[in-house]
């Protein structure tokens, strides 16, 4: 079985400053508790291709996480798709932003999650808690744009 989640919200910031935090991809653990390291290569500006490696905290278990940028579109879009094998991985994933007027930005952050081996049974217990979370995630994302 697999499931999207997703979480939308306004950040008092110009679309093109969301989009470089966000591009940048090593600030999610300012607002992804779950995100305890996370590093990019190659180093420079992220781009299509551009992989991401992380070590995030779930269920009290730590996981390694690699993602591969797959489309990149700025100042609008940015897709990625997890290339790590793990029970449950975010098959597809991404950010949607959008001017909404002179300094203020709507993001759309989605992933679509999927259990692979005994993944299966745990990826809807994944998807309710990322669904129970997702106003939150979509708060801590717009805390950590405007405090930056």
């Amino acid at each position: 079985m697999a499931g999207q989640f997703e979480a939308r919200t306004e950040i008092n910031r110009p679309v093109e400053e969301v989009f470089a935090y966000l591009a940048a991809g090593t600030n999610d653990p300012e607002f992804s508790p779950r995100v305890q390291k996370i590093t990019k290569t190659p180093e420079g500006p992220t781009a299509v291709g551009t992989v991401f490696t992380s070590t995030v905290k779930d269920a009290g278990m730590k996981t390694g996480r690699t993602f591969r940028i797959t489309e990149f579109e700025p100042p609008h879009l940015i897709r990625w798709t997890e290339v790590s094998k793990n029970l449950v991985t975010a098959d597809q994933g991404g950010y949607d932003l959008e001017a909404t007027g002179p300094g203020t930005t709507r993001v759309r952050i989605f992933n679509v999650l999927e259990g692979h081996g005994v993944g299966k049974l745990l990826v809807g217990l994944a998807l309710g808690a990322a669904r129970k979370d997702a106003d939150g995630f979509g708060q801590r994302i717009k805390a950590a744009v405007e405090a930056s």
